[in-house]
């Protein structure tokens, strides 16, 4: 392998894993990523060659004025511009411009900086899963990055100052760097498992390093990635688009699960209700915000408070999501929001009440909320309030609704005698008789619910609802409005339902005055069960992925001051009854055994290793008997290169040294003939397999010394002639 190419390979790696943990984060738009992705590439497809060319010898410095002036002029006059993500990607654009001019080792060493202070800052932006990918491949490939970065600079040092190799000629770079014998695969082998006991050193001080508040970043700014939540307004056919989205909103974990757990179950998570129709849109008539109560954590609904200790609980990690709705199942008794335990003091998510029994929490970061909902163990309903002198809003109906929608309500229900056989009546009619479409023609006609249930006959779940809401107001019914999600999909690696954007749902709810607001979806069960566009391999492949990116938000995103107390009471615990079975019991010694037994089996590999390596090296000394003499000569040979250049007449690394010798024959030198004799001394033992015995490298050594210091005349007088 050459050692340029291998160098060049590791540093550009580390660059775009640098890139790739900012991306990962997802805190920049469509067009700065794609742009960011696209100079990388570029940048990596471009050699050397800004220095052959005059022209372009400043084109890094213009270039980097250009995006310098940019992101400040984006700073001055974009007021949605945020400080630390323009910082950041002005800090990428600067990698980008390094990698595409650099010139040699100095620029490389800047480029694995960058690389560096690119993962620090994907720390700060997001740490997902796919940040510890990249996390994961800087470790691997920083420590051959760095070695062979610092030796290539100090080649291109000593070549600077002139330095020469022990044959007296000047060090030749390029040669080096095509060298196939400076970076072998040991050592890049033994370099890249530098980087096991970096993770444990790294993972040591992650777990015993005491947590630190998010809040002192000062972070707290919008997110980009946000998923869609539900407001307090609602217009026709606009939910019913988003069946088809795939994003995850939250996971769900289930108690008292079936084995096995079914594959989808309906949920019905209530996000906001709306109580006021007007033909068109729904709306809540009345908005305010007020702080919910709460008592030990524990946030009560609609007043009653749950039995924390024998009712069931829900957990529930909710995505970023605007407007920050806190969804909620039928038959919520109470919830918990689970707080972060940190070493400095950090605001905490708090929860506020809104109309119709709709909660919000106050985001405080870009990592959404997590929080657990304690169910009724007797299955009542949330809801069991209706004040008398606010039944009315809910039996309002729109000014020009056409009578045949209030005779289709009662031709429906004659046979129901109660409010709730009502309200089934009316609820299987629609999901048998009228067919579910995401593209209804209804949502553009002036009177959508009355060309819904009369000419079209077809619809999203926003119609379903909508129809049976108003038809039981018809019949004295009081209804509202719900959207929320319907439920989820099962992650067999995770063990949770995965909520996604097109499980988007809306349903209503009915005043029975025996039982309080009840749940009815009148979409038909096949279209309001959880969607999963994604079957087979790829729905294997994703559970896969988002149940380890569950698994890392868990433990290392959100790992807290509470987990670490945890680990360590744990681990201590283990010590401790370890400890009293080791002096008495077989299962300590067993350990122990197992322990001894490993570090034998890991000694012994070694030392095997060990041996067969020797024997081999040995065994290739044995195959080749001409080896040990082509070594010498070719010592011999480099000092007598080096006493030519001594003289005068050193030899070009592009000749040979046969044509060297012949052309000083050529020339008449007084050396030529000395000359030529050892080269064929040394081309014989080199390539025709002649031995060299002792007496013969002394003798060469004697030649190659006296053609470096020739003998001077002698010193003695002479003797004058006689006059």
């Amino acid at each position: 392998m050459r050692f340029g190419l291998v160098h060049r390979v590791m540093t550009d790696a580390l660059a775009v894993l640098g890139i790739l943990a900012l991306l990962a984060s997802g805190q920049f738009g469509p067009w700065v990523s794609g742009s960011l992705i696209g100079g990388l590439v570029i940048a990596l497809l471009i050699r050397d060659v800004w220095e052959k060319y005059p022209a372009l010898k400043h084109f890094d410095a213009i270039t980097l004025i250009g995006v310098l002036a940019l992101q400040i002029g984006r700073l001055l006059f974009d007021a949605n511009a945020n400080v630390l993500d323009v910082v950041i990607e002005f800090a990428a654009a600067l990698q980008i411009i390094r990698l595409a001019t650099r010139k040699g080792a100095a620029h490389d060493q800047q480029v694995i900086v960058l690389a560096l202070l690119h993962l620090i800052s994907g720390t700060v932006l997001g740490g997902g899963l796919g940040y510890g990918l990249c996390f994961l491949g800087v470790i691997i490939v920083a420590p051959g990055a760095l070695v062979l970065s610092h030796l290539r600079r100090e080649v291109e040092g000593n070549y600077r100052q002139g330095a020469r190799d022990r044959t007296g000629l000047p060090v030749d770079v390029p040669r080096i760097l095509r060298s196939r014998r400076v970076v072998g695969r040991t050592f890049l082998g033994v370099t890249c498992l530098l980087s096991v006991p970096i993770f444990v050193f790294t993972a040591l001080l992650f777990v015993l390093f005491p947590r630190v508040g998010l809040s002192l970043l000062l972070l707290n700014r919008g997110h980009s990635g946000r998923v869609i939540g539900f407001s307090g307004r609602v217009d026709l056919g606009e939910v019913g688009v988003l069946r088809s989205d795939p994003t995850l909103v939250m996971r769900i974990e289930m108690p008292n699960l079936p084995d096995p757990p079914p594959a989808r179950i309906p949920l019905h998570l209530r996000g906001a209700a709306l109580d006021a129709y007007d033909g068109r849109t729904w709306t809540q008539s009345e908005s305010w915000k007020r702080a919910t109560e709460n008592e030990a954590g524990i946030i009560p609904i609609d007043d009653h408070w749950p039995d924390s200790a024998l009712d069931p609980v829900m957990r529930i990690d909710l995505e970023p999501i605007d407007p920050p709705v806190v969804f909620l199942p039928p038959y919520a008794s109470g919830l918990r929001l689970r707080t972060r335990a940190t070493v400095a003091p950090e605001p905490q998510a708090m929860a506020f009440k809104g109309p119709e029994g709709e909660l919000r929490y106050q985001p405080i970061d870009d990592r959404g909320i997590k929080y657990d909902v304690f169910l009724s163990r007797k299955k009542t309903p949330s809801f069991r309030k209706l004040p008398s002198g606010e039944r009315w809003k809910y039996l309002t109906l729109p000014r020009n609704m056409s009578d045949r929608i209030r005779d289709l309500a009662a031709n429906w229900t004659k046979d129901a005698k109660t409010p709730l056989d009502r309200a089934r009546s009316i609820e299987n009619h629609l999901r048998t008789e009228y067919r579910y479409d995401l593209a209804s023609p209804s949502g553009k006609d002036p009177q959508p619910l009355d060309h819904f249930l009369f000419e079209s006959k077809r619809g999203h779940c926003e119609f379903y609802s909508t129809a049976m809401a108003i038809m039981l107001r018809t019949l004295d019914v009081p209804t509202r409005n719900v959207t929320g999600f319907v439920g989820g999909s099962y992650n067999r690696f995770g063990r949770f339902y995965a909520v996604r954007q097109g499980d988007a749902h809306s349903w209503v709810e009915a005043w029975i005055d025996e039982y309080g607001w009840l749940t009815f979806d009148p979409t038909p069960p096949a279209d309001a069960a959880p969607k999963s566009e994604i079957v087979g391999v790829w729905a294997y492949l994703r559970d896969l992925i988002e149940a380890t990116s569950q698994r890392w938000d868990r433990h290392v995103v959100s790992y807290d001051l509470s987990q670490q107390v945890g680990l360590l009471n744990s681990l201590t615990s283990r010590y401790r009854r370890g400890g009293s079975k080791s002096t008495g019991g077989p299962r300590g010694r067993a350990g122990l055994l197992v322990v001894a037994a490993i570090v034998a089996t890991a000694g012994g590999a070694a030392l095997w290793l060990r041996r067969k390596k020797q024997r081999a090296a040995a065994a290739s000394r044995a195959a080749d008997p001409r080896s040990a003499s082509a070594v010498v000569a070719t010592s011999l040979y480099e000092s007598l290169d080096a006493a030519m250049g001594a003289r005068g007449v050193g030899r070009s690394p592009s000749v040979p040294p046969l044509r060297h010798a012949q052309a000083l024959v050529s020339m008449s030198h007084p050396l030529a003939e000395e000359v030529l004799e050892l080269t064929e001394i040394y081309l014989a033992a080199r390539f025709g397999g002649v031995a060299i015995s002792d007496e013969d490298r002394r003798s060469f050594e004697r030649r190659v010394k006296a053609i470096r210091q020739p003998e001077r005349p002698s010193q003695q007088a002479m003797t004058l002639p006689a006059s």
